[in-house]
């Protein structure tokens, strides 16, 4: 099972969430602090991190940037009711997911494992290695390079661009790609999906301003085609 680290300072929801993971099969180390989550990483080198969106000192952002400066460790946000603009804040830090407090432990696990499931699609008739521009997409490998330069890409990231680049000038909407990309089969935020193209655009466009390759078409959603 998934090795979790959860970073949360409300003693009753770190325990209650510590105690439904573990009860699934979770390998759980917690923390209190940002500063401490921080130092457990290496040592613990979890699957995932679990992490509270408000903590005291350091919060969850700079936590968030500060795992994203050398690795690509999945993490889901937890956050709480009215912390709309933090959230978003979050997400565009780097978050894959997040999960809005209270939640039920069985919310909480299928959203660990929606993040952390294999990507199942490499598009079958496809070839394995494709190339779009400077832009190169190893489907089998998961790894993409841009001129020659392998992009590091959080799992959301590296999921939305392998599902944009399985149908080249197909437009999907918001709600498909959160049901594709993230698996929320409900009417999720589609803030997830704008946060994530601006990453994603961030890293592989020469211009994120004027995207060449994830391009917008306003009221319908997005589409991949190299201009």
């Amino acid at each position: 099972m998934p090795r979790v680290l959860l970073i949360e300072d409300d003693p009753a929801v770190r325990e209650g969430v510590e105690l439904g993971l573990r009860r699934r099969g979770h390998d759980v180390r917690s923390a209190a602090t940002g500063e401490a989550g921080l130092a457990a990483l290496d040592d613990f080198r979890p699957d995932l991190l679990l992490l509270d969106l408000m903590l005291p000192g350091m919060n969850g952002v700079q936590v968030c940037r500060r795992v994203r400066e050398d690795s690509q460790l999945p993490i889901i946000m937890l956050t709480a009711r009215g912390d709309d603009f933090d959230m978003i804040v979050g997400l565009e830090a780097g978050a894959d997911d997040y999960i809005v407090k209270p939640a039920r432990p069985d919310v909480i696990e299928a959203r660990i494992r929606a993040v952390l499931r294999r990507i199942e699609f490499t598009g079958a008739d496809r070839p394995t290695v494709e190339t779009h521009g400077d832009l190169t997409v190893d489907r089998a490998g998961l790894t993409v390079t841009k001129a020659g330069q392998r992009i590091a890409l959080a799992p959301s990231e590296l999921k939305l661009l392998l599902h944009l680049t399985a149908a080249p000038d197909q437009v999907f909407s918001r709600q498909q790609l959160l049901e594709h990309v993230w698996e929320h089969s409900y009417h999720a935020d589609a803030r997830l999906v704008d946060a994530c193209v601006r990453r994603l655009r961030n890293k592989i466009e020469d211009d994120s301003g004027a995207p060449r390759y994830v391009q917008t078409l306003r009221g319908f959603g997005y589409r991949f085609g190299p201009l």
